[in-house]
């Protein structure tokens, strides 16, 4: 929302806007604001005839303490012996951390759900659980970290439900997944400057944004190829596999 939320100040104006006769968008306007903002703020708050400011802040408040999610400290077994207040901590600053990479609040709760807890595997019943979130809210998070190739989804036959995991590889399948996005978005800009032509304005913004994506994909896919060969073929592979068999 342009000016993030609205303050008591602006309650206050859409309240004298009203009085004065003024529509919607005009008070829009005065404020900056989309018109479906106000007119939201006004409908759920009485209408027209009795938006009262004092009344639309302390139900707007009231609301957001209502529907704030409470985070749900780990338990012992997930602790592993560990503090369960620094664990917690330490998800809830790995989700802001991710939330600033630009993904949605709850797909980040959930990514740091995940990789938090030891079996690096939830299900979506104990997803709700651990973030008291709405199954929605979680479905709909999941869905984009399984196209974004962050988690894989796998049927647990015996509880007949879907689990969520997080593989080792997940930031790898990401990262080149992200690589095939740019390499296909420079190849349509690199078609689009021939289409308008490299000699006028468009062209050739098009074509230096080609360019550009062009060598960032290539250097991702070069610098992931080569993780992946230290990692997964090389000394990693052999680290990975000494920690998988003193691991109990």
């Amino acid at each position: 929302m342009p000016g993030g939320r609205l303050t008591y100040q602006d309650r206050m104006r859409i309240a004298a806007g009203l009085a004065e006769g003024l529509t919607y968008t005009e008070i829009a306007r005065g404020l900056g604001r989309p018109v479906s903002t106000i007119s939201r703020e006004v409908v759920r708050n009485g209408g027209p005839g009795d938006y009262q400011t004092d009344r639309a802040h302390e139900a707007t408040v009231s609301r957001a303490r209502r529907h704030k999610p409470v985070p749900v400290p780990p338990t012992a077994s997930d602790a592993g012996g560990r503090d369960p207040k620094g664990a917690l901590e330490l998800e809830q600053r790995f989700t802001a951390l991710i939330a600033r990479t630009g993904l949605p609040g709850m797909a980040a709760r959930v990514l740091a759900c995940l990789y938090t807890c030891d079996s690096g595997s939830l299900t979506a019943a104990e997803l709700v659980q651990r973030l008291r979130a709405s199954p929605a809210s979680v479905s709909k998070a999941v869905g984009l970290l399984k196209r974004l190739e962050l988690i894989r989804c796998e049927r647990d036959s015996q509880r007949r439900r879907d689990r969520y995991i997080i593989d080792a590889d997940a930031w790898y399948r990401s990262w080149m997944s992200c690589a095939r996005r740019l390499t296909a978005l420079a190849d349509l800009n690199r078609e689009g400057a021939e289409i308008l032509g490299d000699a006028t304005p468009a062209g050739a913004r098009m074509r230096d944004m080609g360019e550009f994506f062009g060598h960032v994909s290539q250097d991702m896919i070069r610098v992931a190829e080569h993780w992946w060969q230290v990692f997964f073929t090389g000394w990693g592979a052999e680290h990975r596999a000494v920690l998988d068999r003193d691991t109990p």
